[in-house]
């Protein structure tokens, strides 16, 4: 049972978590569109951006912003309304709200109010390009934006070099290039990836290859690195040395706290397939 269903439901209105076009205005889904018409209130992560949307639909409901900056304190007011009555509609300036976007406060806040919050899917970056990536898709991670300072980046990276699943990171065309050489650095320059840009707008790209040949693909084409970006990389197999050894060295440091080195070196390789030199060289 959900915890939703632990709560009795508030006497008023809704909340519709409403996905919307990622770029092209014409995704919109007919029940979307039916929906931002009939609620009372629209909380849009930037009414400026939402505006164009709604025109081109003809819808006319009244905005309100909701963001990263006052969707703590302008959730409360929106419970608020909800519990009078008001239905009130979700939406970010694209995709599906709460992924690498703001509503989490406010949806975790309706829920624990007891209001009904009812999700209309759509569009969502992520899932459009891993449709479209043609990398496995039967497991699969979403890591949102890499952070921005190399170092961090770096670091995340290495945590992430041994899983199996394919990995989908969103970045901005300030730190493509940057991102892209740090994925080769820490995840093996033959690693599978798909670099997917502006999709369904006007100069969609998706390119696919090596973590090295797209890093260098991207760096001289000043065209490749303006836009939005996802970018997808296939998990470790079995036989990717680098996975190895990050888990060896796991391992190794888990066992060596209760054994000699030599000892623990052997132990990890023989568990993880990791070279033992290097293990006990670590």
């Amino acid at each position: 049972m959900s915890r939703q269903d632990d709560k009795p439901l508030a006497a008023g209105g809704k909340l519709f978590v409403v996905a919307t076009p990622i770029g092209n205005l014409d995704d919109l889904s007919p029940r979307a569109r039916a929906t931002l018409a009939q609620v009372d209130l629209i909380a849009a992560e930037d009414t400026r951006h939402s505006a164009a949307l709604l025109r081109h639909h003809g819808i006319a409901t009244r905005t309100l912003a909701l963001h990263e900056h006052n969707e703590r304190e302008a959730s409360a007011d929106l419970v608020r309304r909800m519990q009078g009555g008001a239905n009130i509609a979700l939406i970010s300036d694209a995709g599906t709200p709460l992924v690498s976007d703001p509503g989490y406060r406010l949806v975790r806040a309706a829920r624990a109010a007891g209001i009904p919050v009812s999700p209309i899917p759509g569009a969502c970056a992520a899932i459009a390009a891993l449709s479209a990536a043609g990398l496995p898709s039967d497991r699969f991670v979403f890591e949102g934006f890499l952070p921005a300072k190399s170092a961090a980046r770096r670091a995340a990276l290495q945590v992430l070099r041994a899983d199996p699943r394919t990995l989908i990171f969103y970045e901005s065309s300030h730190r493509i290039v940057e991102s892209l050489a740090d994925l080769a650095a820490e995840f093996g320059g033959e690693r599978e990836a798909v670099v997917a840009r502006e999709l369904t707008k006007q100069f969609e790209t998706v390119l696919d290859g090596t973590l090295a040949g797209l890093a260098q693909r991207v760096a001289v084409d000043a065209d490749q690195q303006r836009g939005e970006f996802v970018v997808l990389v296939k998990g470790a197999g079995d036989d990717d040395d680098a996975a190895k050894l990050i888990e060896g060295l796991r391992v190794y440091r888990i066992l060596s706290a209760e054994l000699p080195p030599s000892r623990a070196a052997k132990l990890a390789a023989e568990i993880t397939g990791a070279p033992r030199k290097a293990l006990y060289s670590a």
